[in-house]
Parts: C-alpha cells; sequence; structure tokens
C-alpha cells in the first residue's frame, strides 16, 4: 500500500512539472543600445512558448555556450563571425546584416548551410522596384552602384527592375578613387539612384559626396536606412529592428533547429525626407499612398 501511495505520489510531481524547454542563445555585436533592445524584443516574442533565452552575450565577451543551448541567435556581422569563430554545431539563425555580409563571413568559415540561415536586412529586389514605381510614377531610369560585395547581386536587380517596367543602369567601383567619376557619368545616364547596403561604396565618410553629387545632378537618391533620408536621402525602404525581431522569434517558433532557406524581411517601413523632395522640385506621394500601391503589387509583399 505505502508503494503505491509513493508511486501515485511520484506521477503527481511528474505531470505538475513543466516539461523542459528548449533553449536560445543570443550573441550580440555591442553591448547595449540597439543590440540589448533587439534581444528583449526576441524574448518577449518567445513568451508563453516552449522556448526560452538562456543568455544574451556580447561578441566580445563570447567564451562559451551555456550547457542546454538548442539555438543560437547573432545580432550583427561581428556576432556571426565571433559566433562561427567558436566552430560550435549548434544551429544558427544569424540577423541584423546584410545578405553580403553574411556570405563573406560564411565562406569564411565555410559552415555547412544546413546549419545556419538567416534574416538579411537587403530588401527583396521586386519590392525595391514596386517602391521606386509608387514614390516615383513616370521615372523609368533607375542607376545603382556596385562593388565586389554587390556585383552578384547585379542581375538579380536588372531582372526584377525589369519586370516592374524600369530600366537599371549601373557602374561598377573597384576603388575609392573610382567613385566619384563613376557617379557623375550615372548621373548623367539615369533619372534616379538607388542605394543598396554596400559596406565598400556607401560608408560614413563618403555618403555626404555621394548625396551632394546627386543633388547636383538635381537626381534623388533612394537610399536603405532613415538615417541616409536623415542625412539627405529623398526616401529609403527599410525594416526596423522590431521588425526583424518579431520575425526572428516567428522562426524560432515555427522552425525551431530545423532552419528554413536564408530570407529577407517579411515587412517593411517606409521614410521619406520631404525638406529633400521640395528642393528637388517633386511632388511625391504621402507614405500611406505608397504602401497601399506596394501592398497590391504581390511581387512586393
Amino acid at each position: 500500500m505505502l508503494q503505491l501511495c509513493r508511486l501515485a505520489l511520484a506521477l503527481l510531481l511528474a505531470l505538475a512539472l513543466p516539461a523542459w524547454g528548449s533553449a536560445v542563445a543570443i550573441v550580440i555585436s555591442e553591448s547595449g543600445g540597439m543590440y540589448a533592445e533587439f534581444s528583449s524584443l526576441i524574448e518577449e516574442g518567445l513568451a508563453g512558448t516552449n522556448w526560452t533565452v538562456s543568455s544574451i552575450t556580447p561578441a566580445d565577451s563570447l567564451v562559451r555556450f551555456p550547457g542546454q543551448t538548442d539555438l543560437i541567435v547573432t545580432v550583427g556581422s561581428e556576432a556571426l563571425r565571433k559566433t562561427l569563430g567558436k566552430g560550435d554545431s549548434t544551429p544558427v539563425i544569424a540577423t541584423l546584416l546584410p545578405r553580403q555580409s553574411y556570405e563573406r563571413i560564411i565562406a569564411e568559415f565555410r559552415r555547412h548551410p544546413g546549419r545556419i540561415t538567416a534574416i538579411y536586412l537587403d530588401q527583396p529586389a521586386a519590392r525595391q522596384a514596386a517602391f521606386v514605381n509608387s514614390l516615383l510614377p513616370g521615372q523609368k531610369k533607375a542607376g545603382m552602384l556596385f562593388s565586389s560585395e554587390t556585383k552578384n547581386a547585379a542581375n538579380q536587380y536588372r531582372v526584377a527592375f525589369g519586370n516592374a517596367g524600369l530600366k537599371l543602369d549601373g557602374e561598377d567601383i573597384d576603388s575609392d578613387s573610382a567613385l566619384l567619376p563613376a557617379l557623375n557619368t550615372l548621373l548623367g545616364r539615369v533619372n534616379f539612384l538607388v542605394a543598396i547596403p554596400d559596406s565598400t561604396i556607401y560608408r560614413r565618410d563618403n555618403i555626404k559626396a555621394i548625396l551632394i553629387t546627386a543633388f547636383r545632378y538635381q537626381r534623388p537618391v533612394i537610399g536603405y536606412s532613415p538615417s541616409f533620408v536623415n542625412a539627405g536621402a529623398l526616401a529609403a525602404l527599410h525594416t526596423t529592428p522590431v521588425q526583424i525581431a518579431r520575425q526572428t522569434a516567428d522562426t524560432i517558433i515555427n522552425h525551431g533547429t530545423s532552419l528554413p532557406a536564408p530570407t529577407g524581411p517579411n515587412q517593411f517601413a517606409i521614410a521619406i525626407n520631404n525638406n529633400v523632395a521640395q528642393s528637388l522640385n517633386l511632388n511625391i506621394p504621402d507614405e500611406a499612398t505608397i504602401r497601399r500601391a506596394m501592398l497590391a503589387d504581390k511581387e512586393a509583399r
């Protein structure tokens, strides 16, 4: 009888205890600021699921991962580089980095593609084309600058822009000294310049020169971040850290460690500099009108 009571008590205790969940370790490129906020948003997105965040570690403090780590989320390029440098076999979701940075780091470490995926910052080319058409209807000659980082994406953009009725013209940049001459040549042939994430071309020390040169030609620049717009670009199609964090949490919940293929952001935001529009004598639609037009385009969603 005593044995039966003990067995019943053990069963009751087992039923009362929660099942062990799965643990996510987050590695951030820098302490505090946007990276810490991003990590908190992932924690919020995982609340109430069987996934928990076991640790949040700055890349420069990374020594090892907690004992039970089922999945790693890296935030930013440096976090991915430091994580892969540890040689751990735990599946990785890389976030908040451009596609070219992701592909360069993967090639550097030769990580098996089945054990890692990414949510890029880059907007899909078809969505970018739809944005241009909605922002500047009637202007069909687009220009882009490509470096060794982004030249492999040139054909992808040409196809997407062509499908949207736009003609994409480009110049390859192979050195700092070639930038402004190539930009001057390109601006003489196009209606506007579309900037895509490229750390070789769009650096903090030369964005101002690019914007001033474009303004001299009275050509609007379409950027890829709110800071670009604040610096003098006409507009930008971008995705906020909040949107990427939500997508990351959804990816973890829906796929777990069975990682999907790398992808771009599934949501977008729009930034517009109305002062620049006025300076260029452009009468552009408001953000709500642009968004409606883009969402009506299936390729842009």
